[in-house]
């Protein structure tokens, strides 16, 4: 099997990938060096168990899973001074950190939310599976049940949790994988671009410059990407719009949403919602899953519609 995900990776990608992605991905994952962040709290599985047992202790545990049920809607307009008119209104669903085999409860209540949504199209910035190494069979199984209430097309990335080894199942389930790759959606006669990077955040595989070969500088760009972090480079590349997900928000969070940390290496104010960075546009999800343990307290999970709007206004 490793063999035969090497072979088609190198000839998608290229053999310098193939072998970047898979040796990266059969080490054993590293808690302390690696990756942007020192520290990777969510490969210490001895302490999510420990965790847990403190949120019990002090009594919010099945107060914080119970509000992962809490799944919101928020709507988001991204205004483009050179949109073509043919994509005024186009609506995004954004999806990120699904966790689908975290808490089982969660992901069906995501589905039923999803199911009664209207949008063009879909994006999804990883995280799919709760753990960072293993099988992938229960992330694959909750994938397919989203899958069938999801509205073609859908686009994604792989995130941090997320293995190479997923992709050929999610793209047998309709979903467009671009890994450091680009697509354009079409309407009428213009032209959108759509582009999406492998995993920046522990992995480190992304390549931005492969990910925007192609896309003409005037054109209207948007960049998928797991993580917030490398939003420099993203607004120096010229991408108009970047996506992203992987900080949950902070999912554990004092009362008025201040976040006890959000795990990546970026400005605050970018953790979650809207943001800009010169002339690039951002959003970051918080989420509709949980990682490391399923509670959320004073930050609930989100599904966002995006809505690209023409404005005169640079």
């Amino acid at each position: 099997m490793n063999s035969d995900i090497h072979d088609w990776l190198a000839k998608r990608l290229g053999e310098i990938y193939a072998r970047q992605r898979l040796g990266i991905e059969d080490e054993a994952p590293r808690v302390f060096g690696k990756g942007l962040n020192f520290f990777h709290p969510e490969n210490w599985y001895s302490a999510h168990a420990m965790l847990r047992y403190l949120l019990k202790l002090t009594g919010v545990y099945w107060y914080g899973r119970r509000r992962t049920l809490d799944i919101r809607l928020k709507q988001n307009d991204i205004e483009l001074p050179h949109l073509p008119a043919a994509f005024d209104g186009l609506t995004l669903l954004h999806l990120s950190d699904l966790h689908v085999d975290m808490y089982p409860e969660a992901t069906h209540t995501l589905i039923e939310l999803v199911e009664t949504l209207d949008y063009d199209l879909c994006v999804i910035t990883g995280d799919y599976r709760a753990w960072t190494t293993g099988a992938i069979d229960a992330a694959m199984t909750g994938m397919r049940s989203l899958c069938t209430v999801l509205k073609e097309p859908v686009y994604a990335v792989l995130g941090n949790h997320d293995s190479i080894r997923m992709v050929p199942e999610l793209e047998d389930m309709g979903i467009h994988m671009l890994l450091n790759e680009s697509t354009i959606i079409k309407q009428q006669d213009e032209k959108l671009y759509l582009a999406g990077i492998d995993d920046a955040h522990y992995f480190r595989v992304h390549n931005l410059e492969k990910s925007a070969y192609g896309i003409p500088a005037d054109a209207v760009s948007i960049l998928l990407s797991h993580t917030p972090e490398i939003y420099r480079q993203a607004a120096h590349t010229g991408f108009d719009v970047m996506l992203c997900g992987h900080t949950h928000g902070g999912q554990i969070c004092l009362p008025g949403g201040y976040p006890l940390t959000l795990d990546a290496k970026c400005p605050r104010y970018m953790g979650s919602g809207s943001w800009r960075y010169h002339t690039m546009k951002g959003y970051t999800s918080v989420g509709a899953g949980t990682s490391i343990v399923d509670v959320r307290l004073n930050c609930p999970p989100e599904v966002t519609l995006h809505r690209l709007r023409r404005s005169n206004k640079t």
